[in-house]
């Protein structure tokens, strides 16, 4: 597509007009539902304080073909809905004119994100002031005529729509394989009472604890800089299957004052990203937000475990919560006292082959596809920014007679 050409023709020679979104569109906040109101399934989803639904109605205050603008908790992070929905009180929806099409006001607020982001008050909980949207200007191509002004934004609209309708399958495909892989992994893995014996990672383990990061502050620039990879929970999150890279490295004065576990240790986060796990592909410390097993070769294998942990996340989050409804409270006690089921070597080795192989055939599950998923993603944001890139038009202003 070639970007001026394909502009000139969409506007062909017609004005573009630049508004204050606030004259042209009509900004509403929701309604507040208390959690007693709400229900696990329902008609109608209800939005609060980000884009996961909060739980569901069975009445809407919003009709579909809505955008609508988070102004607490995730504030700025903005939305669409095809289908009617309750938008509560931390949430801002548009009420659109007839010369304006929603989901043409939708793909140009996202390329606004990084503004509205930036105006969001940072206290304990952040939002977002009315008013910051509403000064926000929006292009709107042949003014003057309404019928052909949204015949050019239906346009621009449906060549967005293509390029995220496209993210939306592929993203569909991961979701897919994903289950797939999680129910042959968990087949595998389930073991009655008796028929195999349960125990303790710490039974299982050379060596088992937390990390360390003795020194503070621990941001301290006398610990980093040096040779010495220092893994954290991101880290970890981001890893497939083993740890290959790493963000961060420590000194010699870091590595005193910390803990170097070896290649093919079996990495656990408790802080940030819980029961997240991976393996580290070389040798490296990490602070005391992530636990470190070390497999007794004679016993089991890091491979093993990991797939036992990644069975059982689940429910581990759900111990984690049994003190504190807030957040997961999972700490070394939480494995520590954490029972799995360990059968034979052979049959451990059985098992992590062919989950290795899975993986390996599935490859798409943590590279391919989300990898492919990214590039569409970027594909869109560059045929956005450019399709809503109108040219600035500030109409004069009247002089008195």
């Amino acid at each position: 597509m070639s970007s001026m050409n394909f502009m000139e023709k969409l506007l062909d020679g017609v004005e573009v007009q630049w508004k204050v979104l606030g004259d042209v569109v009509g900004l509403q906040r929701g309604k507040r539902l208390v959690k007693s109101q709400l229900e696990v399934t329902g008609n109608y989803a209800v939005y609060q304080n980000c884009m996961t639904p909060l739980g569901y109605y069975h009445e809407s205050n919003v009709k579909s073909d809505t955008a609508f603008i988070i102004s607490a908790g995730a504030a700025g992070e903005i939305g669409y809905s095809n289908v009617d929905f309750w938008a509560a009180d931390d949430v801002y929806f548009f009420l659109t004119s007839d010369g304006i099409d929603s989901k043409f006001l939708y793909h140009f607020l996202l390329t606004r994100q990084n503004e509205i982001s930036s105006q969001v008050r940072r206290a304990s909980i952040p939002r977002l002031s009315k008013s910051v949207v509403e000064k926000l200007k929006i292009p709107i191509p042949c003014p003057e005529n309404p019928i052909k002004s949204l015949e050019i934004q239906a346009e621009i609209v449906r060549i967005l729509d293509a390029f995220t309708e496209l993210t939306a399958e592929l993203t569909a495909e991961l979701t897919a394989r994903k289950k797939q892989y999680n129910y042959y992994r968990d087949e595998l893995l389930s073991f009655e009472e008796g028929v195999v014996g349960w125990k303790t990672l710490p039974e299982m383990a050379l060596d088992f604890g937390r990390g360390k990061s003795k020194h503070r502050p621990r941001n301290d620039e006398k610990l980093y800089g040096g040779d010495i990879p220092f893994i954290q929970t991101g880290d970890i999150r981001s890893a497939p299957h083993i740890i290959t890279q790493y963000s961060q490295t420590y000194s010699e004065l870091g590595l005193k004052q910390s803990k170097l576990w070896p290649k093919g240790t079996l990495c656990i986060t408790i802080a940030a990203n819980i029961a997240e796990t991976s393996i580290l592909g070389f040798d490296a410390c990490f602070p005391d937000s992530i636990i470190g097993f070390v497999a007794d070769p004679n016993k089991t294998s890091s491979g093993y475990v990991e797939y036992l942990l990644q069975s059982t996340k689940a429910k581990i989050e759900e111990k984690g919560k049994e003190k504190s409804s807030a957040q997961s409270n999972i700490n070394l006690g939480t494995f520590e006292q954490l029972k799995l089921p360990f059968p034979s070597l052979a049959e451990q080795a059985r098992i992590v082959a062919i989950l290795d192989k899975f993986d390996a055939l599935t490859n798409s599950i943590s590279v391919g596809l989300p990898r492919e998923i990214a590039l569409r993603q970027k594909q869109y944001e560059h045929y956005r920014d450019l399709l809503l890139s109108f040219p600035k038009f500030e109409a004069p202003t009247p002089t008195a007679a």
